[in-house]
């Protein structure tokens, strides 16, 4: 039976899981104190630092390093777009992790890592539906501005594995089903599925409905001139459209539960943001209703703020007239990052090449 150690490091944390077969036997968390995270000026610098404190765990456990099959990684923020699908790590890949190419994010030092241990114990390293994952079809590129083409990334793991359970209740092949899913959690990511492939999404960290920590679309040219008057300083006002955006800028909270007790202690300004924040998810579904002109399976919705039947039933009750409405809480990322791991080692589906599946820029400017 196969043994794999699954690697997701976050902004200030790294999960850890091993699988035998489809068991999860053992899970950690290691967190990172803020103080200790300050000593790197780059997340690429925590590369050892993190690296040493998996193997420290792991062997804590009793676990050794070569009795495993394969490591397996949370896909990094840093790749270039590429198709949907499990991919080998290799080191084209591990170069644009490390630097950054297109974003800079904890997830890119997940890659590396695996990379790293199974160059050394000469073992598989695969890594399933990152962030990267871009399946959009022409039309969904165009913005409005040809310099400004949109850009594909959401939470591709999670949708595109609930995607396949959906498939599975409705005893359909995923290849022959349209479905919205939505993912519900600190971004909020709304997309066009046709036959398992994204084809649409809000980019979650650029537009789309706000959310409790983003502040998603907004009003294009009263953002200028803020920016023109106020003129924030470039890293502060990321934050706080990526951090401190949505919920978290109208209630000074992103935390659902504290939220729905001020609704239920009568706090109607705090009624008034959430239900919002509903509002927008609902019309962004219908948004993409519209992508698959409204021949939709089913709609899915996923990730923490699923748990919340306020927010559930608020969505419910605005987009149940287009397609019955199914229900997947939490975001299950270490066992959909295992599946799409095992699948490849079962020989069920054919692991990927990166420079193989980079998705090649469409054109947006007319030849003269």
């Amino acid at each position: 039976m196969e043994q794999l150690l699954v690697l997701n490091p976050g902004s200030t944390s790294t999960k850890l899981a091993i699988f035998k077969g489809e068991e999860e036997v053992w899970v950690d968390l290691i967190k990172h104190p803020v103080s200790q995270l300050e000593q790197f000026r780059k997340i690429i610098d925590q590369l050892e630092w993190r690296q040493n404190l998996i193997l420290q765990a792991v062997n804590a456990a009793g676990y050794r390093l070569s009795d495993f099959d394969c490591f397996v990684a949370r896909g990094g923020a840093g790749l270039d777009p590429i198709t949907g699908g499990t991919y080998w790590i290799d080191q084209a890949m591990v170069d644009d992790l490390a630097q950054g190419k297109n974003a800079e994010h904890a997830s890119n030092l997940a890659g590396i890592i695996a990379y790293n241990l199974g160059k050394e114990y000469q073992k598989s390293a695969l890594t399933v539906d990152p962030v990267a994952v871009d399946e959009f079809e022409p039309l969904a590129r165009l913005s409005g501005l040809p310099e400004l083409p949109r850009r594909c990334q959401s939470h591709a793991l999670n949708l595109k594995a609930i995607a396949r359970k959906v498939a599975e209740i409705k005893e359909e092949k995923l290849t022959e089903i349209n479905l919205v899913g939505v993912h519900l959690g600190g971004g909020i990511s709304v997309a066009a599925l046709r036959g398992g492939k994204i084809i649409d999404v809000n980019n979650a960290n650029q537009g789309g409905p706000y959310s409790p920590e983003r502040a998603g679309s907004l009003p294009v040219v009263d953002l200028v001139n803020y920016i023109y008057q106020q003129q924030p300083r470039l890293e502060d006002f990321k934050k706080r459209l990526l951090g401190r955006g949505g919920l978290s800028a109208y209630l000074s909270t992103n935390d659902g539960l504290t939220i729905e007790q001020k609704i239920a202690n009568g706090e109607q300004f705090f009624e008034y943001v959430y239900q919002g924040m509903i509002y927008q998810i609902a019309k962004e579904i219908g948004a993409m209703a519209t992508v698959l002109a409204g021949q939709l399976t089913a709609i899915f919705l996923t990730g923490g703020l699923a748990h919340s039947s306020y927010v559930v039933n608020g969505i419910k009750a605005r987009v149940s007239f287009i397609a019955p409405v199914y229900v997947f809480p939490g975001a299950e990322e270490m066992k959909h990052l295992l599946s799409g791991a095992l699948r490849v080692l079962r020989g069920e589906e054919k692991g990927k090449k990166y420079q193989e599946e980079k998705v090649k820029p469409t054109k947006l400017v007319q030849d003269k």
